[in-house]
């Protein structure tokens, strides 16, 4: 089967906002935003308890207007309710209470909201029962007579807008009395008379039509004064101390989860640190080997105990890419990247995995591989770093050396080649940013340092990404170089046209 190749002249186009990436980062960061659901949930159940709702009063009104009509949208009723959230009833309302009261403060307490075109219903909070009930009835009895006194003044003002008219109208009419009497007296033609007796009919019968108006008019709007009322007297909300205690954890939970999304997602865009093996292969320009649980703290440790098989698989794994002959003692390292304790625990299983004298070398900052000497075999030599790379301890004849150190912020670059040639980098999954891990790998490559493969620590549950290179010899799950091959590539074999050759994959790198 032939290898799928990556196309060095295509690259694969970055995207504005890589959707997969999110939602892995989302995914992977589950605690974050469930421990933010569960602090609103905690904080709106707390609000709930220390903070309950003020106690509230529910009236209705029923208003009814002089225009109204059926195809009304609701603008007299919005009209009504802007009017009810005014300063002149609250300062009505408070008077009628004997408060002394701020009005704006008050008008914060209350709002309407309109049911139908002529049923508005208020609700008005207050410190106690009895006081918003109060409250409430004060208010509705304000605006109840507010709404007949606008009614009443409009109906006032109308009829003695009609009045003013009709005494405009009789003064017309005395003009055209007189006017006939005078026309009458000198004996004008009977044509003259007509049209003056006619528009005499015409003004009469506009005085009387204005008198009857203006009578009409001042008797009022009595269906408006008769109507309107309050059709439900003011009472008490019931609240059950269960349901707003559900409503309001309820409300934090959600409120919580949201804001946990926002800054997980935040987050994931401006740190970008890839947990997918693809994108950690692809940045560090090498392939994924295995994949280890991270080493546990604390209780949970208890629940996520690795099996000892896993264990041994994957330092076989490992050992099988370090050392694929016992003829090869080129000295390699196991550099860890976030997760100093899990490389030296793999470190150490993979030293009893080559079956074979390994001088091991501790340069972590914490001697992590120290602490482990109890677990080192026969075969197995511990040294520290310092010792190593000052001279002191150098390895035997047969002894293959395997040196354990860290690419984290602070590493010492210039030291890393002396620990090997080639290296395992031990990456923790979600840890490192797209930033650092390109900064690791320039780095070992300016040291001529040779990434054989990578393995991911903690690694993403659902992730179903390969994490294998096909476009470089080194890069590829093809097993650690032979020695031959190493040392055609120094001296520059032209067999080789300045390219490593392709080991033989094995059954047992097959099996990986």
């Amino acid at each position: 089967m032939t290898a799928p190749k990556n196309d060095p002249e295509s690259p694969r186009p970055t995207p504005l906002l890589d959707l997969q990436q999110l939602v892995v980062t989302l995914r992977w960061r589950k605690r974050l935003w469930l421990s933010c659901a569960l602090l609103g949930l905690l904080a709106g159940t707390l609000l709930a308890v220390f903070l309950p709702p003020p106690p509230t009063a529910v009236t209705r009104l029923l208003l009814v207007h002089e225009n109204d009509q059926p195809t009304d949208s609701g603008t007299l009723m919005d009209t009504d309710i802007a009017l009810l959230d005014t300063v002149r009833i609250a300062e009505a309302t408070l008077r009628r209470l004997g408060s002394d009261d701020d009005p704006e403060a008050f008008r914060e307490s209350y709002e309407a909201e309109g049911l139908t075109n002529n049923v508005v219903e208020i609700t008005v909070t207050a410190d106690s029962g009895e006081a918003a009930e109060a409250r409430a009835l004060a208010l509705a009895e304000t605006f109840v007579a507010d709404h007949i006194r606008r009614a009443r003044e409009t109906a006032q003002a109308e009829a003695e807008a009609l009045r003013d008219r009709r005494t405009q109208a009789e003064d017309e009419l005395a003009r055209v009395d007189a006017a006939i009497e005078t026309a009458a007296d000198e004996g004008r033609n009977p044509a003259s008379l007509g049209s003056l007796y006619a528009r005499r009919a015409d003004v009469a019968a506009q005085v009387a039509d204005l008198s009857r108006r203006a009578t009409e008019a001042s008797i009022g709007t009595p269906e408006v004064a008769a109507g309107t009322s309050i059709v439900d007297a003011p009472r008490l909300v019931e609240r059950s101390a269960t349901a707003t205690l559900v409503t309001y954890a309820i409300v934090g939970g959600v409120l919580g989860l949201a804001a946990g999304l926002a800054l997980a997602a935040a987050a994931s865009v401006v740190r970008d640190r890839p947990v997918l093996r693809r994108d950690i292969a692809e940045h560090l320009g090498a392939s994924v080997l295995a994949q280890v649980p991270l080493r546990r703290r604390g209780p949970t440790r208890l629940l996520h105990r690795p099996r000892k098989g896993d264990r041994v698989r994957i330092a076989a794994t490992v050992a099988r890419t370090i050392a694929p002959d016992d003829t090869d003692l080129a000295p390699v390292s196991v550099l860890a990247l976030g997760c100093t304790s899990t490389a030296a625990e793999l470190a150490v299983d993979t030293a009893l995995a080559l079956r074979r004298p390994v001088l091991l070398v501790d340069d972590l900052r914490k001697h992590d591989v120290t602490k482990l000497v109890n677990r080192c075999g026969d075969n197995v030599r511990l040294v520290t770093g310092t010792d190593y790379l000052s001279g002191a301890d150098r390895p035997g004849p047969q002894e293959l050396p395997l040196a354990v150190g860290s690419v984290d912020p602070g590493a010492a670059w210039t030291d890393l080649s002396a620990l090997g040639t080639q290296t395992v980098l031990v990456v923790r999954a979600g840890h490192a940013t797209t930033a650092w891990l390109h900064t690791v790998a320039r780095q070992l490559a300016d040291a001529r340092i040779v990434v054989i493969g990578v393995v991911v620590v903690e690694p993403y549950p659902r992730d179903r990404t390969d994490g294998t290179l096909w476009d470089g010899v080194h890069t590829a799950l093809r097993g650690r170089l032979r020695a031959a091959e190493r040392a055609a590539l120094a001296k520059g074999d032209p067999s080789t046209n300045g390219r490593v050759p392709h080991p033989t994959l094995t059954h047992e790198d097959a099996e990986v």
